[in-house]
């Protein structure tokens, strides 16, 4: 697998940014920021991460694809299908997002309907309209699982690989967010093995973080940076190397370069316990 994460340099030079993730040990990585109608960045972009032998991960989009406003449904939906074109363009593994929320106050926020058969037809309706407005001949596009919106476990992503019926519809592994009860919570290595069962011929790229269950009532549980929390690495790094080697395991949500070295850190650690290359 390839362990990648953000950069902090003030460059926006291809060659400067693939160069800083080799710098730090990095073999995948995000996207740059990048327009659609920008080729000449894209090219350059492309070769600069090829040369330095640096996989680029993912796409990412991040909105709401069930906006309750109709209007701006259609407008994130068509947003979506822009950046999986992008993806294609720049020869990511993937363009990701999140299916949505039909929550009226936060995008990806819990709602009663999120859950509903009606909101999963919508899903398969939005992922279908995405991949044929898009056309990737190389990017594949993925909906991450959520803890309160679908998919929210590996049955429900096959389910809604079935539905969706494309063969470039793919799934995007973030294991933490779908550990939303103690039940999971104190199996993680259960619930991994469970993924990559179920998922991991469909698997395409894979965020890395922890989960802390608090002891405050009733339950809370947090998203912190790996080493600090319940999840399986031992697990989730064994079941990781048995897929594809450029499957990327990308860090994220963390405020600081120090704090993305800790996590690498750990990661590495604990790869190299359970005989893991990345």
């Amino acid at each position: 697998m390839r362990l990648g994460g953000p950069v902090f340099i003030t460059s926006n030079d291809p060659t400067d940014l693939a160069a800083e993730h080799v710098r730090l040990g990095y073999r995948a990585a995000y996207c740059p920021p990048i327009s659609l109608d920008d080729t000449q960045t894209i090219h350059a972009t492309s070769e600069a991460f090829d040369r330095a032998g640096v996989v680029i991960a993912e796409v990412g989009v991040w909105n709401n694809m069930l906006d309750p406003n109709e209007s701006l449904r259609r407008q994130n939906r068509e947003h979506v299908a822009e950046r999986l074109a992008l993806a294609d363009e720049v020869g990511a593994l993937c363009c990701v997002n999140i299916a949505g929320s039909r929550s009226p106050t936060r995008w990806d926020g819990p709602h009663p309907d999120n859950l509903s058969q009606e909101t999963f037809d919508l899903v398969a309706e939005n992922t279908r309209y995405v991949l044929d407005a898009a056309k990737p001949q190389r990017a594949r596009f993925a909906l991450e699982m959520m803890p309160w919106a679908l998919p929210d476990g590996p049955d429900e992503c096959l389910r809604l690989l079935k539905a969706v019926d494309r063969p470039m519809f793919a799934v995007h592994l973030d294991p933490v967010n779908i550990v939303n009860s103690p039940r999971r919570y104190y199996d993680t290595g259960a619930l991994l093995r469970e993924c990559f069962s179920k998922l991991g011929l469909h698997i395409v790229s894979c965020h890395a973080k922890d989960t802390l269950m608090r002891e405050d009532l009733t339950v809370h549980i947090d998203e912190v940076r790996p080493g600090l929390g319940a999840l399986d690495y031992g697990v989730y790094l064994a079941e990781l190397a048995r897929l594809a080697p450029d499957t990327p395991l990308m860090m994220e949500h963390l405020a600081l370069a120090e704090e993305y070295d800790m996590g690498a850190a750990y990661i590495r650690g604990v790869a190299a316990e359970v005989g893991v290359r990345l």
